[in-house]
């Protein structure tokens, strides 16, 4: 078995249905955004730094601190963790820099079963979906943002369909291949 990683925006049902497949397969899940500090302190992480970003300038600044941290997250992890259902974090897998987009981009390389949850085909759609969900409209950004799209090598539609008929659809995807 391989790994299963769930990509997607804030509120997609990434860790709902992480948990599913954990139940499901016995296989055990990790969740980057339980476990990315341990990882960004590799490269000496200023979490007061980057509180200090938010409050000065506001959150797309605290945002664009945390990329290269997120890029080396992603790949510690591909490297440690090992047939796991792993659910990334909305910004885990939109990167603006190509530099990093590639270096994450070449860790899911070998990585058979990337899943991008999303509700719909139609970005706007789905934005309003999501946006309604979580009341954040900068999430509008992560449904909009191509590195979601080229990073995933399957996409879940997922409006109108339970957490549960979500997971049985990846799993035909996994039992396929």
């Amino acid at each position: 078995m391989a790994n299963i990683i769930l990509i997607g925006p804030i509120c997609a049902g990434k860790s709902t249905v992480a948990e599913l497949l954990a139940q499901h397969t016995g296989m055990p899940r990790c969740s980057l955004d339980d476990i990315r500090y341990q990882y960004y302190e590799e490269l000496n992480y200023d979490h007061d730094h980057a509180l200090q970003l938010q409050e000065k300038y506001g959150f797309w600044e605290k945002y664009k601190y945390w990329k290269p941290f997120e890029a080396h997250l992603v790949v510690r992890v591909l490297e440690e963790y090992k047939d796991h259902i792993i659910d990334f974090g909305a910004g885990h897998s939109v990167y603006e820099e190509e530099a990093l987009f590639h270096k994450v981009d070449r860790a899911l390389h070998n990585e058979p079963f990337v899943f991008l949850l999303i509700p719909s085909i139609d970005k706007e759609e789905s934005a309003q979906i999501l946006c309604e969900r979580s009341e954040l409209d900068f999430n509008r950004y992560f449904v909009e943002h191509e590195s979601n799209e080229r990073l995933a090598k399957h996409i879940i539609y997922t409006k109108n369909h339970t957490p549960e008929e979500t997971m049985r659809e990846m799993m035909n995807y996994i039992s396929v291949i």
